[in-house]
């Protein structure tokens, strides 16, 4: 009898084995079917597993061949990009855990050294940094599998960049000294947008609606990205930034993130001297609470969180080094001066400089393409929608940040519309206090761009009845 239940047990036993490794076996070819999908789905669905991450077995930096070898404990599925300021080859390794504190290999004076640490929670990241003025041809990047658990990357020699070079990966304040304003085909916006023509036919639809607000004041920059069009109505004008301020902070944010120096899942205590008034919620929470940064950067943006900016501001090193960066991206107006609420409009900004920012990480010139994709995520999930947002036509998407501080309003945002035109939008108002009439402008000047860079709906006559409707 017992012999039978030993028996009966062990073969219980048996079942549940094979059938926990056929699970594991199919969770495992699911995760390597999956492996090529876009990167915000695997990291979603990395987040999402309960399957024991791997860990980095050893690793080894060749600097005679620039060869790198690396082995885990699993197989897993490398990602290899370039970032830029300054250049580093980046190796993901999604679902590794470093298992020990970041460490680092000097190589020489042209790759200067190679460092591993922990990205994420669920990704071991190594760096590949270059000295200025060098860069990598991705393309000629060799990523191996060896085996099973093994991999090598064979890097091609640094390219030297030169006056008959030009990095088009790095971006130097020298780019921005061309005013946006001039016509002429060679001129870029930010660098990166070639500037064709004022967008003439628009000029006097938007002067009549300025006339009839003249107690407004008003600076308005849109730029077609795909003509190159513009139109630019004191776009260097400075205003206070109000929380329009919160959008370049994400970009840097989004940028330490690229470079290895803030995590998404890290936990930051919401300290006494960073509470503040004003726009969220953070502010009626116990002090010492832990958030994310991920869910401190989202609510920065979406309910524009005045204490989560300021716990951001402070991870980031400050308003200084802020400040700097800013001047780094060649924004020439956007400062700030004071921590959140700036009620009395110490931070400045202008259209322009919004509009620089936008252009400059829509064309993956700050951040990767993944963090891109992550901000704009952000910003397309803000609650504010009566500045911009209102006078854009059926099916545009924008991601924007506003700001307002009774005095003043003001938007910045990045339009898709349904047939595909993309244009970038930056306006500031400053009214009398709290008046919706500032409000009705910023919307009626939106209505006129996206109605005349529609084509399919011609301008309209501003007072005309459509032009009261959205």
């Amino acid at each position: 009898m017992c012999a039978l239940i030993v028996g009966g047990f062990c073969s219980f036993m048996n079942f549940h084995h094979t059938k926990r490794s056929l699970m594991l076996l199919t969770h495992k070819e699911n995760l390597l079917k999956f492996s090529w999908l876009l990167p915000s789905f695997f990291s979603f669905f990395l987040f999402g597993s309960t399957v024991k991450a791997a860990a980095i077995a050893n690793w080894h930096f060749d600097s005679n061949r620039n060869h790198l070898d690396f082995t885990t404990d699993k197989n897993i599925q490398p990602k290899v990009q370039l970032l830029t300021n300054p250049t580093r080859l980046v190796i993901d390794l999604p679902g590794v855990k470093l298992e020990y504190p970041q460490t680092s290999q000097r190589v020489g004076l042209v790759i200067k050294d190679i460092s591993i640490g922990q990205f994420n929670a669920d990704t071991t990241r190594m760096v590949v940094t270059l000295a200025p003025n060098y860069t990598f041809d991705l393309a000629q990047v060799k990523l191996q599998e060896e085996s099973l658990n093994h991999w090598s990357v064979q890097l091609p020699k640094p390219i030297q960049l030169t006056a008959t070079r030009p990095n088009i990966l790095e971006i130097t304040p020298t780019q921005w000294s061309i005013s946006p304003t001039v016509s002429d085909n060679s001129t870029l916006f930010a660098g990166v947008i070639p500037m064709h023509s004022p967008m003439k036919a628009l000029e006097p639809q938007i002067k009549a609606l300025m006339n009839r607000y003249s107690f407004l004041k008003t600076g308005m920059f849109f730029l077609d990205l795909d003509t190159g069009d513009y139109l630019d109505v004191g776009g260097d004008r400075v205003f206070p930034a109000a929380s329009t301020i919160k959008l370049p902070i994400l970009i840097a944010f989004f940028q330490d993130l690229d470079a290895g120096k803030v995590t998404l899942q890290e936990n930051l205590i919401m300290r006494r001297d960073l509470v503040t008034n004003g726009s969220g919620t953070m502010q009626y929470e116990r002090v010492g609470k832990k958030y994310t940064a991920l869910e401190t950067i989202t609510k920065m943006i979406t309910i524009s969180d005045n204490t989560a900016t300021n716990m951001i501001i402070d991870r980031l090193g400050g308003v200084t080094k802020l400040n700097q960066r800013f001047r780094n991206w060649g924004l020439k107006d956007t400062v700030i001066r004071h921590l959140l609420a700036d009620l009395r409009g110490t931070n400045t900004t202008s259209s322009q400089d919004m509009a620089r920012v936008l252009a400059l990480v829509v064309n993956n010139k700050l951040v990767s393409p993944q963090s891109r994709e992550q901000a704009l995520d952000i910003l397309r999930h803000t609650t504010i929608h009566t500045l911009l947002p209102a006078g854009l036509g059926k099916g545009a998407v924008i991601a924007n940040k506003t700001g307002d501080i009774g005095f003043l309003i003001g938007d910045a945002g990045f339009v898709t519309m349904p047939n595909g035109k993309r244009y970038l939008a930056a306006i500031f108002v400053t009214r009398p206090y709290k008046d919706t009439r500032g409000r009705d402008f910023i919307r009626q000047v939106s209505q006129l761009v996206y109605d005349y860079l529609n084509q399919t709906n011609p301008v309209a006559a501003v007072g005309s009845p459509n032009s009261a409707t959205r």
